[in-house]
């Protein structure tokens, strides 16, 4: 067992879009497990948009990073030395381990995971956090019902792409909003998306939902929101009476450090936001994935198998290298991942 371990802290808090002087590489000791707990050598580590969130000092649903602190982030690895009946050495682990390549965990905060049911990196996307986050959000707040139009934009990333594909399997109309020709391919070819609009080819709101207007005639009944921005604009005037908005994130305002004058810079005033939902009747949920956990093993139970035959298609993007993650992320906030991201630490 290696007596240190690699691991990249928040060197700077960022202001606007984050740089590699935010993120620092150091090598510490290796600390052994305490009671309870678990040793993990990690081999891949997860890449999400909410990091950018506890990057900055501001009040939010979870704690930020400090300055100094472990970049946080859910990993998978093998078990080392385990302190808990319920993990032995050789075990593959899922957990909150960090940007690092070792980590320690209580044992209740992970779960075991099945080399042999899928491969281990599943466990960062399409079988973990950001899969479980789309299935629940549709299910529960989308109320998706055969017959009516579901618009979800980051329409390819782990988030979207289980979004569209659960939904398609249910009888909707699924639409697509991606960046870049490549991507809006894959969501049809590979996720069976029924179109796909390259945003990046539409350099206005007003451009985007005339695109979005010819794909989607009779209106909009569900926006699975991912993104924000001219996004959200655009989509907001074509959403049918009833409609519904399950609010995941908003990656395009997370610059920025919150909602503030950003979204007054894309038009989307309260007054404007606020009609739509009063005339419409539109049902808006915010949903933060954490809070649901225990709907994690019904979702294990109705989507790993879809992911075993092929039913549900995957796709992810692996960076080698834990020196390369915050170069990783950094093309991540800007679109620059295709599919799940994802860095190969082991």
């Amino acid at each position: 067992m290696s007596e240190t371990m690699a691991r990249i802290v928040l060197a700077a808090r960022p202001d606007g879009a984050p740089t590699l002087d935010d993120f620092r590489l150091e090598t510490v000791p290796l600390a052994a497990p305490g009671k309870g707990e678990v040793l993990v050598r990690v081999r891949y580590l997860s890449l999400d948009p909410y990091m950018r969130g506890r990057m900055d000092d501001a009040k939010s649903y979870a704690a930020p990073v400090p300055l100094g602190g472990l970049m946080e982030g859910g990993a998978v690895g093998e078990v080392v030395t385990s302190n808990s009946p319920h993990f032995a050495p050789g075990d593959i682990a899922f957990g909150p381990f960090g940007w690092a390549s070792h980590g320690i965990a209580p044992a209740s905060h992970c779960r075991k995971v099945d080399p042999d049911q899928a491969e281990i990196t599943t466990s960062l996307g399409v079988l973990g956090m950001p899969g479980f986050t789309g299935w629940h959000g549709l299910n529960e707040f989308g109320r998706p019902q055969s017959g009516e139009t579901l618009v979800v934009a980051a329409a390819t990333g782990p988030v979207g792409s289980m979004v569209g594909q659960l939904a398609k399997s249910m009888g909707l109309r699924v639409i697509g909003i991606a960046g870049g020709t490549e991507k809006c391919v894959a969501a049809r070819e590979l996720f069976g998306f029924d179109a796909c609009i390259d945003h990046s080819a539409h350099g206005s709101a007003d451009d985007l939902r005339a695109a979005l207007k010819e794909v989607c005639p009779e209106g909009i009944d569900i926006y699975f929101e991912n993104v924000g921005g001219k996004v959200l604009e655009a989509v907001l005037p074509l959403m049918n009476p009833h409609g519904r908005i399950p609010i995941c994130g908003m990656i395009a305002w997370y610059n920025a450090g919150g909602l503030g004058e950003s979204a007054q810079d894309m038009g989307l005033t309260a007054p404007k936001l606020w009609r739509n939902i009063l005339v419409k009747f539109l049902s808006v949920n915010g949903f933060i994935i954490s809070n649901h956990w225990n709907r994690f093993p019904e979702f294990l139970n109705q989507v790993a198998p879809l992911v075993a035959d092929g039913s549900i298609a995957v796709k992810e993007d692996i960076t080698d290298g834990l020196e390369n993650a915050p170069q990783a992320f950094i093309d991540l906030l800007e679109g620059g991942n295709f599919g799940k991201a994802i860095v190969k630490v082991a």
